[in-house]
């Protein structure tokens, strides 16, 4: 190796990083007192802005950059010159340390610097300005950033990017490099962020074999959960063995001995024979362990509800409907038409019931009139639904408080709920909006914590997509021979019919494709190419829908793309609308976290439940706008959609993304006044019926698509074929 240049220079900035494989394009200042900044390339892991390193690697050019330094390793130098520890030190290295207290505490101690706050931290109280309090968070942000260096070093050697070695370092402290060199599977279950494949870059880097048991179970388990991933709530046995034959390349018999031994075991997986999906031979079901025990829980909870003894509203039982009908026309200025009629009649009487429908059909003033007599006769209410949003509509739609049925759980970290079956709500009446984004995990907390003899009553739309989560609650409930009682409205309304996105959700729904001229509130821009119909689309949403209708793009209009990568996909669109909208300004603060740049003004969304944030937890899929970005403090601040001031540090800032731009499949459950939808040829695996009707009926007021007629017409014919793996159908039916 002795024929590696070495170069030493301080990290001025990070022009490109790539966190998965931390492959990073940089800038650095050899101090040669030119002032010319020289790129470096390479795997610069753990470096942070304003570090001295020593780099060992080859010099070579760059068509585009000229001379560039490929960095095959590199060591952390502290910096000798005072100029050095004041940059070092300025640079947001360590919290609590930004450049005018770097200023002060180097103009104090001068050289000797970084020796005090390494020896004697207690010192730092000589500084002007500087408290105990400060003074305290200093030093211990000093220890935690060398600890944290130790493991980064140990990780750079087995390919960690730097996001996934700090989360490492958080979740085991001291114990960081045994867990990895000893059980590196563990990370995969423990670590968010960190799947099979990287645990098993890992395993293999620290000399885990092949072949090992060990590292079969973890494939395994990993095949499992990524299925679920897709929504499916386990998989048959015979594809299971094919998928983790084809991930782990390894000899089937040592998968099956392998599965064999996971089933033998409590906290493994499951094994049980249901019926096949399409009706055929029955098939081996293989699930993940909290995955078979929502089910049993979820088809056991519904059905003790539905036949519990007591009833919580015997009011309705023998009530005056005629009277009832005309005190509510009365009260709400408007009659009921005889399905919803059918659906009022049917909640207030059952103790489970499901209302479904399209747009425009009366779901909404349907709730709304369940809710009035309910409240009449002294029923406590309790309303909910699985988005901020979504809860936000339905508290506006019946004058009463809505909570997201996390909140009205009271889910704890670790995701158990305040509420269960020993400690249930205490509600007469529970009413659950958006009830088609209920997966089968929440759905289980949710039907568990309704008190014997209340009513629960699920709304939602059977034809949107399925729940992100696994499993297909909804549409399991509506199953043919299901015991729980339902009433699907069917007729669109008058004042719905003038709607142009009403009558166009009901076209796709039905097959047709959608009306694309002579509407005023639906619109059409035809673009063939995919690269120019993501640029297209920009435009539409952050010029000219503003201009005509006098919308704000940051609050009332949403890009739905129907998959994340491409030239005309959310990840793009998110670089160019926020080009748009949030530009870089001087005087606006920002902070480069590998590949994105957060500033003032964004809007995120977060990608993750995390239990610990806020006073109730962020969940996956709450969108915020970022109100506040303190370098010094290392943290910025998201207002969310539900009105909470969130903090976030910068290393939890992959928990956060653009959401300028989202997939369809993120916006379930959410409502905007307009939505801008890219349709492209780029897209057709994702093109299917469910994904464009989801896509419209998002908009209260106005739809354009921007696209290809041939895309929009592969999606309106495309039937999704696929079903997903559930058994809770045939649990429920007692078969």
């Amino acid at each position: 190796m002795s024929n590696l240049a070495v170069l030493e220079g301080v990290l001025e900035r990070i022009t490109y990083a790539n966190e998965e494989n931390g492959w990073t394009v940089a800038r650095v200042d050899t101090g040669r007192g030119s002032g010319d900044l020289l790129t470096v390339v390479g795997s610069l892991l753990g470096a942070q802005v304003g570090e001295s390193l020593r780099m060992e690697g080859r010099w070579g050019s760059h068509t585009q950059y000229g001379k560039q330094f490929t960095v095959e390793n590199y060591t952390t130098v502290l910096p000798a010159t005072v100029q050095g520890i004041r940059r070092y030190l300025g640079s947001g290295l360590i919290k609590g340390i930004g450049p005018r207290i770097a200023e002060r505490i180097v103009d104090h101690f001068g050289v000797d610097t970084l020796d005090v706050i390494e020896r004697e931290p207690k010192r730092l109280i000589e500084v002007p300005g500087l408290g105990p309090k400060r003074t305290r968070l200093i030093g211990a942000a000093w220890e935690e950033q060398k600890a944290i260096k130790e493991v980064m070093v140990f990780l750079q050697g087995v390919g960690v990017s730097t996001s996934i070695a700090v989360r490492i370092y958080k979740k085991y402290e001291d114990a960081s490099i045994s867990v990895v060199r000893n059980q590196p599977y563990r990370l995969a279950a423990d670590v968010w962020g960190i799947g099979f494949l990287t645990a098993d870059r890992i395993a293999q880097a620290v000399g885990i074999p092949h072949d090992s048991p060990e590292r079969v179970k973890a494939g395994l388990q990993y095949a499992l959960s990524q299925s679920t991933d897709q929504g499916h709530c386990f998989l048959p046995e015979e594809r299971l063995i094919a998928d983790a034959v084809k991930l782990l390349q390894v000899d089937t018999g040592l998968v099956i001995d392998c599965l064999a031994e996971l089933a033998a075991d409590a906290e493994g997986v499951v094994r049980e024979t249901v019926p096949a999906p399409d009706g055929g031979e029955p098939v081996t079901a293989v699930y993940l362990v909290p995955f078979h025990r929502a089910e049993l829980s979820l088809s056991a909870q519904v059905l003790r509800l539905l036949h519990a003894d007591g009833d919580r509203m015997p009011a309705f039982q023998d009530v005056d409907w005629s009277k009832a009908l005309q005190w509510l026309a009365r009260r709400t200025g408007a009659e009921l038409a005889p399905e919803q009629e059918q659906a009022v009649r049917l909640a207030l009487t059952s103790r489970v019931a499901v209302l479904t429908g399209g747009p425009g059909c009366g779901k909404s003033f349907t709730v709304r009139s369940v809710v009035e007599l309910a409240r009449a006769k002294k029923a406590k209410v309790v309303l909910a639904a699985p988005t901020g949003r979504a809860a936000k509509r339905l508290s506006e739609l019946t004058g009463a408080e809505a909570s997201t049925v996390h909140r009205l759980l009271e889910l704890k970290p670790g995701g158990d709920a305040a509420y269960d079956r020993d400690r249930p709500l205490d509600a007469d009446l529970v009413v659950v909006d958006e009830a088609s984004m209920l997966d089968l995990l929440l759905a289980n907390k949710l039907v568990k914590a309704v008190a014997p003899g209340a009513h629960l009553l699920l709304v939602g739309d059977v034809d949107q997509l399925p729940s992100v989560g696994a499993g297909e609650v909804l549409r399991d409930l509506l199953a043919a021979e299901g015991p729980v009682p339902r009433v699907r409205l069917t007729r669109i309304f008058r004042q719905a019919q003038e709607s142009g996105v009403v009558t166009n959700a009901h076209r796709i729904n039905s097959g047709a494709p959608p009306l694309t001229t002579g509407l005023k509130d639906f619109f059409l821009f035809a673009e063939e190419e995919t690269e120019d119909a993501g640029r297209l689309t920009v435009e539409v949403a952050a010029h000219r829908i503003p201009a005509k209708f006098g919308l704000d793009p940051r609050r009332d209009i949403q890009v739905l793309a129907p998959m994340h990568r491409g030239p005309a996909g959310a990840g793009v669109l998110n670089g160019l609308l926020q080009q748009a909208i949030t530009p870089a300004r001087p005087d606006l603060a920002e902070k480069r976290f590998g590949g994105r740049i957060f500033r003032v003004g964004d809007k995120v969304t977060q990608i993750r439940n995390n239990y610990e944030k806020g006073a109730n937890g962020v969940f996956n899929g709450t969108v915020g706008v970022v109100t506040a970005l303190h370098l010094e403090e290392q943290r910025l601040t998201v207002r969310t959609d539900e009105d909470e001031e969130v903090p976030y540090d910068f290393d939890e800032l992959d928990e956060l993304a653009h959401a300028y731009a989202v997939t369809i499949h993120r916006s379930q459950g959410s409502e905007y006044p307009a939505v801008v939808i890219p349709v492209t040829t780029g897209a057709w695996m994702m093109l299917q019926r469910n994904l464009l009707y989801t896509a419209v009926t998002r908009a209260r007021k106005l739809v354009v698509l921007v696209g290809s007629r041939k895309a929009i017409g592969q999606a309106v014919r495309t039937v999704s074929a696929g079903r997903r793996f559930t058994a809770l159908d045939h649990r429920l039916a007692g078969r």
